[in-house]
This record gives structure tokens, sequence and C-alpha cells, in this order.
């Protein structure tokens, strides 16, 4: 039986892997977009942000990245081969436990499970926007 999920803060060692999972990430949701995505990518995306992983018996499923000066979880992306095991969950509600008010984040129209994802959370859609990478939603967190 695998041990308790554990969110606990970003470390420097974790950057190779985070670069991994987030290109694998990507390719993996994204399969509309061309395929530019680079392991730099995750450097550019968290820059300012703060950072918090989901780890699973010294193995890391996933990360959150929240623009806290603004309640904005801007990244959430989990492994694809961890989906569905309760990583994005804990992720999502320890992020809002940063929020000092109501949060907000973007997601992608075409991510037709993350779109599902956040509204089984509670989440609600606010608007729509249009961005370099396709039409997005934006999306409030649950009332505290």
């Amino acid at each position: 039986m695998p041990s308790a999920l554990n969110i606990r803060p970003y470390e420097e060692a974790d950057r190779p892997f985070l670069r991994t999972l987030y290109l694998a990430s990507r390719k993996h949701t994204w399969t509309w977009m061309e395929d530019d995505f680079q392991l730099e990518d995750f450097d550019r995306a968290v820059m300012g942000e703060t950072i918090l992983v989901a780890e699973r018996d010294g193995h890391l499923l996933g990360f959150a990245s929240i623009f806290t000066q603004e309640n904005f979880l801007h990244n959430l992306f989990i492994d694809p081969q961890y989906q569905g095991t309760g990583a994005g969950s804990a992720l999502l509600h320890a992020s809002e436990k940063m929020f000092t008010r109501t949060g907000s984040l973007k997601c992608l129209v075409k991510s037709k499970n993350s779109v599902g994802f956040y509204l089984s959370k509670g989440w609600k859609i606010i608007s729509t926007g249009d961005s370099p990478k396709g039409e997005y939603y934006l999306f409030h967190s649950p009332s505290k």
C-alpha cells in the first residue's frame, strides 16, 4: 500500500524532474498544439511564483505554482501516469489555502479534462478570453 501523499514547498533539487514533468504533461494534454515545448519552459512559467510539490514515497507526482500577490493559480500539472490519484486535488486544496481572497486561474477551453476537474472542485467560470495558446476560461475559486 502506498504511503500518504505529501504536499510540500518546492526545493531547487526538484527542478530537473519538474522541468521534465511540465514538458511531458503539456505534450500529453495539449495535443492540438504544435510541439515546440522545451524543458526551459518550466523556468519561465514559474518565475516569481510560490511552488508546491506533490510527492509520494519520494516520487514527485506534480506541482502547482501560485502568483500569491494576485491569488492566481498559474500552473497545476500532474505527471500523466499519476492523474486520478488525488495529487491534483491535494495541490488545488493546498493552493486555495494560500489565497487571501477569491482565487483565480485560467484554463484552456480545449483542456476538457482540466475544465471538468476545476468545475468538480467548485470553481466557477467567470469569463472567457483569448491567448496565444487558444481560448481560455477564467475561473474563480469557491467562496471562503
